[in-house]
């Protein structure tokens, strides 16, 4: 599945004539160090064709998904990583000519829901204004900055990248916790 899983980004992307096959080996990185990891998971939604997909994995309990994170982590964001109920998406890649215009909200819901996540993380490069836009209209919140290294160089370190970590809390919102970050019992992953 990988190479249709690759085509799709790249139909998908809005890359300019010429560097299509980059993104492509970008994407290509990227999903394989990502299936290497504890716990990943893709889910794909289907009509004749692939029409998008997600992907991700659950955020280790010591809190490196959160290196290099600019100033203080947010305590509940830290207290829910800590407990193991964080689910980092790293690819959402839907086809622009699908149907379904809300296929993407529905694979990160169900990945999310699948995996009994309190919290879903994300990062978008502070540049992607197209990719933060969407997540911010599917109730994704911006918690700050984040730099790390890119992943397009290959064999020789590459600059940090800002990018905007970005949280989808499944708690309930209530006075005492408007931003519904907090342990939620419903997410309670099976013994």
């Amino acid at each position: 599945m990988r190479e249709e899983l690759a085509d799709l980004y790249v139909e998908s992307s809005r890359a300019r004539p010429g560097e299509e096959y980059q993104g492509r080996e970008a994407f290509l990185r990227r999903l394989t160090r990502d299936t290497r990891r504890a716990g990943f998971a893709l889910l794909i939604g289907e009509d004749t064709a692939f029409a998008g997909c997600a992907y991700g994995f659950p955020v280790p309990r010591e809190g490196t998904w959160w290196r290099g994170f600019d100033g203080p982590l947010p305590r509940s964001v830290e207290q829910l990583t800590a407990s193991g109920h964080v689910f980092a998406i790293t690819e959402i890649v839907v086809h622009p000519h699908t149907g379904d215009h809300d296929l993407a909200r529905r694979l990160q819901q169900r990945l999310l829901a699948d995996h009994h996540a309190s919290l879903g993380a994300t990062l978008v490069n502070q540049t992607d204004t197209a990719a933060f836009d969407a997540f911010r209209s599917w109730g994704w919140q911006d918690i700050g900055a984040i730099r790390r290294p890119t992943d397009q160089a290959v064999h020789r370190p590459s600059e940090p990248v800002a990018l905007r970590a970005l949280v989808l809390p499944f708690g309930p919102r209530t006075a005492a916790r408007p931003d519904g970050l907090a342990h939620e019992n419903r997410t309670q992953r099976p013994d």
